[in-house]
């Protein structure tokens, strides 16, 4: 007998915890990639149960099927092509409302559902009852209550979508009519259309038609264009009739049906106070408090970084200190055991260096970003992005910047035109990520002072702002306005902060270790060649003369092509030694330019390849080519100003 395999594909609007169900039913059984001829990414994963091999599906997050949007493609596309088993909604219970008219879309479509509604929690303290069986009944659908970052319901929900998938065939969603105007001609054209025995459901097609979707009307036509002429003309019926254009009208019934269904099911109990949630939210979005919650929160989190990872640091130094004097006695001094040396030099330089700062630095940005926080940020700076010809959504990849430059880069896709997809992925690209703030309080924060790395980050920020405002001169045009959803607050869920971190941990270790052996391997075999010193002299015109480096930093930088933190690492071991106080040549003010040029030079090979993939290799390269430009041209600045004030 062969396996019995179901698809289960998710979907919903965006947030509304579609990934952490995901991510409790796949567990560590998940891969993410790209849509097939799209730029946006998809996560798959497997997992077992009643004797099924479950694959599941997280479709992006989105707000419609109009299928104007790239993510609204591949949900749609997903959904009538691949024809999953079944399909778990998730919505929030705290807004169903809003949530309900995606589902109302899912269910014109006729696939076999479950609706999960999430985030009961906090419906509960919001003072939100609703009447599970009675929404149930209404829609035709099981609905399965959760608190996903909990756990709570999820076991239930996994049941529930396994038995819609084994009797898919009777187990289609109600038919909630519109208004008799439009329903007599979604009748009409429903009828035409299951004749012609097209792929997608008459019903859903009829819908489309009147929406006037140009995908649809192109296939349909192909078959029979009487019905794409039948469905314009019914369109303008219903637009004399109602006075708007029939899009508007279907759209606006689906939005008084989904809140009919809401007054029916729920039942508001208000609270006897304001929520404590409700009173944080206007303290952290007033227009004075607000920014300064926000920059004290900035400060706190690079004084708890710089703290904890230097404390982290200062410990495995000590540990590897002991452990590095038995090796080199052990390997000895011939040219294998050199080369040997190098590679653990390396490592142990990523170890104590890199991963002291960078884990607690994940640990903290997500959990602002599990509470809620982020987007209140995102709402105070919106004047500020606006400078740049950008609103406030735009700050939030920048955040995300902080902890790597790729997902941010891809981030900047929730910017609604070209333009300012463009604008954001190039200042996202200038923002200090994890790798360089290893450099930043790795090296001048530990030799110079925390104060000293919080002013480079105030510089980043000035300069951000001014090639920003530099590239909206380019590119002229106005910002749109701000529309984003602020969500309420929650506790942050530690599991969940805990599981992102150890993911990203692991990724860095991955990635950069491989890097890091290479480097250290590469750098130790020229020295040992004779090759280090032809190829810092042939720099030493940028490196020494414009910039007032060491010549062998000239192939650190290099290596910061690959990841920037290997910039730093490479340093120690060209110079054999992490305690950069004590070098020659290497005083206050040249730990100041190196890190300058260290902050704005070429992003990583790993941000190149996110630049080509969103806005094309040309624009990538007109980046990488700026910046490059821009750093050394910094650096050499800031080292003629330094000199004024330090003497070395």
């Amino acid at each position: 007998m062969g396996e019995k395999v179901l698809r289960i594909a998710l979907a919903g609007n965006a947030n509304v915890g579609k990934s952490v169900i995901f991510n409790h039913l796949t567990g560590l059984h998940q891969h993410i990639g790209n849509w097939p001829g799209k730029t946006v990414e998809r996560a798959e994963g497997t997992l077992h149960f009643k004797g099924y091999t479950i694959d599941v599906i997280d479709l992006p997050g989105i707000y419609s099927l109009s299928a104007y949007s790239i993510e609204e493609q591949v949900t749609r596309e997903y959904i009538i092509n691949e024809k999953p088993d079944v399909v778990i909604n998730v919505v929030d219970a705290s807004i169903l409302e809003r949530n309900l008219y995606f589902t109302l879309q899912l269910m014109e479509m006729e696939v076999p559902m479950v609706l999960a509604l999430n985030q009961m929690d906090m419906a509960r303290k919001k003072g939100i009852e609703i009447d599970v069986n009675k929404l149930e009944k209404i829609l035709g659908v099981p609905v399965v209550p959760t608190v996903a970052v909990k756990g709570v319901g999820i076991f239930k929900l996994l049941e529930r979508a396994v038995e819609v998938a084994e009797r898919r065939r009777q187990g289609r969603a109600a038919i909630i009519p519109f208004g008799r105007e439009v329903e007599e001609k979604i009748a009409e054209l429903a009828k035409m259309i299951e004749l012609t025995g097209f792929r997608y459901p008459p019903r859903y097609v009829a819908i489309r038609l009147l929406e006037g979707d140009e995908d649809v009307e192109r296939e349909v036509a192909k078959i029979n264009p009487y019905i794409t002429e039948a469905a314009r003309k019914f369109s303008r019926e219903i637009e004399e009739i109602h006075g708007h254009p029939c899009p508007t009208v279907i759209a606006a019934e689906r939005h008084e049906i989904a809140g009919r269904i809401a007054r029916e099911v729920q039942r508001i109990v208000p609270p006897v106070k304001p929520r404590f949630e409700e009173l944080l939210h206007n303290l952290t979005t007033h227009k004075v408090a607000g920014y300064i919650i926000m920059v004290t929160l900035l400060l706190s989190i690079f004084f708890s970084v710089f703290l904890i990872g230097g404390y982290i640091s200062e410990f495995l130094n000590n540990l590897f200190y002991i452990l590095e004097k038995d090796l080199y006695v052990l390997l000895g001094a011939g040219i294998v055991s050199r080369l040997i040396w190098g590679v653990i030099e390396g490592v142990i330089a990523g170890v104590t260096i890199a991963l002291p700062y960078i884990a607690p630095f994940y640990i903290i940005l997500y959990a602002l970003e599990d509470s809620g926080y982020l987007s209140r940020v995102a709402f105070l700076m919106d004047s500020i992005m606006h400078k740049m010809g950008l609103h406030g959504k735009a700050f939030i990849p920048l955040i995300l910047g902080y902890g790597c430059n790729v997902p941010a880069c891809l981030g900047c896709r929730i910017m609604e035109t070209e333009r300012e997809r463009l604008i954001a992925v190039f200042v996202t690209t200038l923002v200090p990520c994890a790798a360089r703030t290893v450099i930043i309080l790795g090296l001048v924060g530990r030799y110079l002072g925390v104060w000293w790395a919080i002013m480079l980050y105030i510089f980043d920020l000035f300069v951000i702002l001014a090639l920003g405002r530099l590239a909206f001169n380019v590119l002229p045009g106005e910002p749109a306005a701000l529309i984003m959803e602020i969500h309420d607050y929650r506790i942050p869920h530690i599991k969940t902060i805990l599981n992102q971190t150890w993911f990203r941990l692991l990724e860095f270790i991955k990635i950069a270790f491989p890097l890091i052996i290479f480097g250290s391997f590469t750098i130790k075999f020229m020295e040992v060649s004779g090759l280090l010193e032809p190829i810092a002299l042939a720099l030493s015109p940028i490196t020494v003369v414009w910039l007032g480096l060491p010549p062998v930093v000239g192939i650190a930088l290099i290596f910061g092509v690959l990841r920037k933190e290997l910039t730093l690492i490479m340093l120690a071991a060209l110079l054999g030694t992490s305690d950069f106080e004590n070098i020659p040549g290497f005083g206050p003010t040249q730990i100041v330019v190196f890190t300058i040029v260290t902050m704005f030079y070429i992003p990583c090979v790993s941000t190149i390849a996110a630049l080509i993939r969103e806005i094309g290799w040309k624009k990538a390269l007109l980046i990488t080519v700026f910046e490059i430009a821009f750093a050394i041209a910094l650096g050499g600045i800031a080292y003629r100003l330094m000199a004024l004030l330090w003497a070395d």
